[in-house]
């Protein structure tokens, strides 16, 4: 117990710092909204530590297996056993309930709240409303599950387990929320593959070839310069060119920026660091893709393959890699992998884009709604690494009574889409350059028949003419 406790404290602290440096700063006075605000910051942090604790938790098991077998009598990891990975797995699952279907909604509502009309204004009132709309919510989810329970397996003893809330409904209902969290993550991790060789691209330095970066600082500071004579010219009370000319200036600043950074850059850091790690993310995506690929090549050979085709050995009691600790390694370095490309491939999509938090600058509401998506998705990645082969690391507590886990039609399709999606991703990623030179040779660039975001660059100059900086 001490020492899950040390690990969620740890998790906690991290977590409300990363919640606080988004946050919209507030007034500081003591008054009823900033009361409601504080709690349902405190909630939304507890949401975030259970992400990141559901996310460590499978590294944390595997690496914890390999080290009970290559150490079985020593006196200093007694305390890494397997009753403590099933209770840690257990608590994982219970706080992730508790989070996604209590917690989430008691926060959003008590932030809506305002109380019920003839009451008098207050804490209490506001809990109270709360309070009914998630009791009228629970109900509301109840029905749903009843017609769709009624609608896939229509016989008495279905509906009459769903009488037995605690070890029926929940997990069902649970595995239903996993299952769209795994869906989630089909179709953001493919997509997050392949935005991480951009987002790498602006973290560093790209090698200067065929680049005269000395030119470019001139020409980018004779445009902030220009820019700052129309700002100082324009009348103050035009405001909406003001806000116009200052977001443009902000650009400029910004790209001014980053090529004095390339500039004062080393040549060890452009033409080795940024080759490097664009190699690494390729072999990464490759390596995720080939063990997709065997993985259906498993499926369809062998019954055990299924996610839950077996029980596993046991913790400390066989390898859970062929490769042993150096394939663990790996499995856990392609988990933290596709969870960072799901997260970035999630707020790249453009359902999602109003949801990415800046700093200082976002909504409780928005960081509730972030944490809640962050929360499904980190419930989600043990399953999903072990549905599409990442690991055979077998789920312990309720994260491995997924019913969908035990139909064939569904691991299979989830194994070909995921590495067909993957692959289109990065053909599509990869080949856009080509494509763009081929549409320029034939004269069809006017048409904007790409959707790269350079073209959004593109800007009409004062006599008409299209100019690229």
């Amino acid at each position: 117990f001490q020492i899950c406790f040390l690990l969620f404290a740890v998790l906690y602290i991290v977590s409300y710092f990363i919640i606080t440096r988004y946050k919209r700063k507030a007034d500081e006075q003591e008054d009823e909204d900033a009361i409601v605000n504080r709690i349902s910051l405190f909630l939304s942090t507890f949401t975030l530590a259970v992400s990141a604790g559901a996310v460590l938790l499978l590294p944390f098991s595997i690496i914890s297996n390999e080290i009970l077998l290559s150490f079985p009598q020593n006196y200093y990891i007694q305390w890494l056993n397997g009753s403590l990975i099933h209770g840690l797995w257990n608590l994982a699952s219970l706080f992730s309930n508790l989070c996604l279907f209590v917690l989430m909604p008691f926060a959003f509502f008590f932030l809506e709240s305002e109380g019920f009309a003839g009451l008098k204004k207050g804490i209490r009132a506001r809990i109270l409303e709360t309070l009914v709309m998630l009791i009228l919510l629970a109900l509301l989810i109840l029905g749903i599950v009843w017609v769709a329970s009624a609608l896939i397996d229509n016989d008495a003893a279905s509906m009459e387990s769903l009488y037995d809330l605690w070890e029926f409904y929940l997990p069902y209902l649970y595995s239903c929320i996993s299952l769209m969290g795994c869906l989630l993550l089909l179709l953001c991790t493919p997509v997050g593959l392949s935005r991480m060789f951009t987002v790498m691209g602006q973290l560093l330095v790209k090698p200067t070839i065929l680049e005269d970066l000395d030119e470019q600082m001139y020409i980018i500071t004779l445009e902030e310069e220009a820019i700052q004579r129309r700002l100082n010219g324009v009348s103050s009370t035009v405001e909406y060119q003001t806000v116009e000319l200052e977001r443009e200036l902000e650009k400029v600043k910004s790209k001014k920026m980053n090529l004095e950074r390339r500039k004062k850059a080393s040549a060890w850091e452009r033409n080795l660091v940024y080759p490097a790690v664009m190699i690494l993310l390729l072999i990464e995506t490759s390596i995720s893709v080939f063990l997709v690929a065997l993985n259906i090549l498993y499926l369809l050979v062998d019954e055990t393959a299924m996610p839950k085709g077996s029980g596993g050995p046991g913790i400390g009691n066989a390898s859970l890699s062929t490769f042993g600790f150096v394939g663990a390694a790996l499995e856990i370095i392609l988990i933290f992998y596709l969870m960072v490309s799901s997260v970035v491939g999630f707020y790249s999509l453009r359902f999602f884009e109003n949801f990415t938090p800046r700093k200082d600058d976002t909504t409780m509401t928005k960081i509730i709604g972030n944490c809640v998506s962050i929360l499904v998705l980190s419930s989600a990645l043990p399953v999903m690494s072990r549905t599409l082969g990442i690991t055979r690391f077998d789920l312990l507590g309720d994260f491995g009574r997924f019913n969908w886990l035990g139909n064939f039609y569904i691991v299979l399709s989830y194994n070909l889409l995921f590495a067909i999606m993957t692959t289109l991703c990065l053909v599509r990623k990869f080949t856009s350059a080509v494509r763009e030179e081929l549409l320029k040779a034939l004269g069809l660039d006017k048409l904007h028949l790409s959707n790269n975001p350079r073209d959004s660059e593109t800007k009409p100059s004062a006599n008409g003419h299209q100019k690229t900086l």
